[in-house]
């Protein structure tokens, strides 16, 4: 009978757990050889679908936080992030890992976002590895890693995947917006200094963007013991997916074969989700996720928790289920893998396939923890769990579907019941806000999430200062503390605008800004640079004795010509109907500190009545013109400096700027 199963199975569990706290430090080594070589227990029915795939994998995402940006991960225009009240808190989610942990689940892997921006992560660690799961691993974009991770070890976590899509740092700031390759390969390398065998770098690969690295990824695995795993680019809300986007995996294996013809196919664990691949002679190997062009739905044995406490049974899936809810509703244990139950059961034999899936409406992926539209997240106002009829439904657990759990399953999916186990269970936006009923609870202002550009940086601006301060004292431990210290209250009421290049798309495309909507205004803006011209030219120049002729009043006429044709020499600057250009250049023999300086100071103002500032007409009038005082002088000598070509103001446009250094 199940309920012999599951008593047995929880009962040894319970003893596990508890001696597991009590010595938790000294025989961890231990009690996990003893918990291998158990003999193994017939697996849950609660954890098994109807297509006979047993889920003994829980994702888990701590966090919807992230301190990078992927491009394919993070839409352009950023997420609403769920409020803090509404995530899970540590101690729901270990009670979640024990539920699953007694039913069969003996390997966790931590996602997020970015898990180890969560202050409590080693305390999560310990927990989790104090159940006596077989494998507890994480997911990390590699930034805290070299800092962190001597802790994390200790506290038990026993594998480690680390987001690694580029080589080249410039690269690595294009696809993630922001800095930290360095970081990150100091990361890789603690890890395996550390004794993680292997570290596994995870490789999303995009036509245009990274495909042209895949033999030098390969290449790290001849002196590393990593295991390099070529992810298929996936389709998610935001991420703007397009199938000539996606390189396949037979196209890079074939990419790999041209420098590699020896690469062999080698044997993959059960249920891996990584064909692999090695070089011989090798340190580590490769691997490719074919989620896209062949999937391994077959064999799938993982389940996802989100951040919010969201379970989702299908990564591309839109159906989700809220086990933050029930818990905060009350619901007992048993209660909670009735629901739990249901829903892998409804799991779906093989997602959609690539082209249904970019149609579909999915989180994005930083919403589902490393992998449409999120449905409200305020449900618990409203969801009442009718705990007698759960209760009913439960009483009875054995290897076959009973009457009961057949009745628990209808009462879970019934189309006319307007209660809350249909909203929690079909998690849709449009579905849920249809079936709410009226008075029901909606969410108020306060409770709306905010843009997340403006909480990511309210929340880490004042650790990045802090990040800052360190690294400086680090380097020039002369500096007193003091003079790093900062205005905390400052720091936290300061609203940081997060900067974005309007002539560049989410992708990295160049394109042209739209100012069809802009006022017309009277713009201006001027434009400085400095030509060193050294004793000797300089008086030449003003003794007007070049061969070439007039210097400066040839300069000043090319300044103008050129602010006139900026469009023609700036792909994406707008044609502007200039109404005044002034180019004035005068000789400055002593600097301010009454210093010899030989200098030509041009000065560039450029006028016009637009929708579009002038900027760019006024540098490149003063550049051009400091150009032409170059070629006019190089005869004399070619040690002639340009410097400092800068914006000294702009007015009348949305954002005035004035230089005064």
């Amino acid at each position: 009978m199940r309920i012999q199963l599951f008593s047995g199975r929880r009962k040894l569990f319970r003893c596990l757990s508890t001696s597991s706290v009590v010595n938790h430090a000294s025989n961890k080594t231990s009690r996990l050889e003893a918990l291998r070589s158990l003999d193994h227990l017939p697996f849950s029915a609660f954890l098994t679908d109807s297509f006979g795939r047993q889920h003994s994998y829980l994702r888990i995402s701590l966090t919807e936080k992230c301190n990078l940006r992927c491009q394919y991960c993070m839409p352009e225009d950023g997420v609403n992030l769920t409020p803090s009240q509404k995530l899970l808190s540590s101690e729901e989610i270990i009670r979640i890992a024990k539920l699953f942990v007694s039913e069969g689940v003996d390997k966790i892997r931590l996602t997020g976002g970015e898990p180890m921006v969560r202050k409590d992560l080693p305390h999560i660690i310990e927990s989790l590895s104090a159940l006596g799961i077989k494998q507890l691993g994480m997911t990390t974009n590699g930034l805290l890693l070299k800092r962190r991770l001597g802790e994390l070890q200790s506290a038990g976590l026993t594998h480690l995947n680390i987001s690694l899509d580029t080589l080249i740092p410039q690269k690595f700031e294009l696809i993630t917006r922001r800095k930290g390759w360095d970081r990150v390969m100091a990361g890789i390398d603690q890890a395996l200094h550390l004794g993680y065998s292997p570290v596994k770098v995870n490789c999303v690969v995009m036509r245009g963007k990274n495909e042209e690295e895949i033999v030098d990824f390969v290449e790290l695995t001849q002196h590393k013991d990593l295991d390099v795993r070529f992810i298929e680019y996936m389709p998610f809300s935001g991420n703007k997916w397009l199938d000539k986007k996606m390189v396949s995996y037979a196209e890079m294996l074939d990419a790999i074969k041209q420098k590699y013809p020896t690469i062999t196919r080698i044997a993959d664990k059960a249920n891996d989700t990584s064909k692999g691949y090695k070089v011989p002679g090798s340190m580590g190997q490769v691997g490719f996720i074919t989620s896209m062009s062949e999937n391994f739905c077959g064999s799938c044995n993982r389940l996802r928790l989100t951040a919010d406490g969201n379970l989702k049974v299908c990564l591309f899936g839109t159906a989700e289920v809220s086990l933050r809810d029930a818990m905060r509703s009350g619901c007992s244990d048993e209660e909670l893998l009735g629901v739990i139950s249901s829903a892998v059961r409804r799991k779906k034999k093989q997602h959609a396939g690539m082209q249904n899936l970019a149609k579909l409406q999915n989180r994005p992926m930083i919403l589902i923890g490393n992998g449409l539209s999120r449905g409200p997240t305020h449900l618990l106002d409203y969801f009442q769990l009718h705990s007698t009829q759960l209760s009913q439904a439960l009483a009875f657990h054995t290897t076959t579907r009973t009457a009961k759990e057949k009745n628990m399953s209808e009462l879970l999916v019934d189309e006319q019941n307007k209660g809350p186990i249909k909203q929690i269970t079909e998690n849709v936006s449009h579905e849920i806000n249809n079936q709410v009923p009226a008075g029901d609870h909606k969410p108020t202002n306060s409770e709306k999430s905010h843009d997340h550009n403006h909480i990511f940086w309210h929340e880490f601006g004042k650790q990045f200062i802090i990040n800052d301060v360190e690294q400086t004292h680090t380097e020039f431990p002369h500096i007193n503390n003091k003079e790093l210290e900062w205005d905390e209250s400052e720091i936290r009421e300061k609203e940081v605008q997060v900067p974005r290049l309007t002539h560049v798309t989410s992708m990295g495309e160049a394109q042209m800004v739209d100012i069809s909507d802009k006022k017309f205004t009277k713009r201006e803006a001027i434009a400085q640079a400095k030509v060193n011209l050294g004793q000797v030219a300089f008086s030449l120049v003003k003794k007007n004795g070049i061969k070439k002729g007039d210097v400066l009043g040839t300069a000043r006429l090319a300044g103008i010509m050129a602010a006139k044709r900026t469009s023609e020499l700036i792909p994406l600057c707008h044609p502007i109907a200039l109404t005044h250009v002034e180019i004035t250049l005068k000789m400055k023999e002593k600097g301010d500190d009454g210093h010899e300086c030989h200098q030509v100071v041009i000065m560039a103002r450029a006028v016009s009545e637009g929708q579009t500032g002038v900027e760019m007409e006024a540098l490149t009038g003063a550049s051009v013109a400091a150009l032409t005082v170059y070629d006019m002088c190089k005869a004399v000598s070619h040690k002639i400096l340009i410097s400092d070509i800068c914006l000294i103001s702009k007015t009348g446009g949305k954002v005035n700027y004035h230089c005064y250094a």
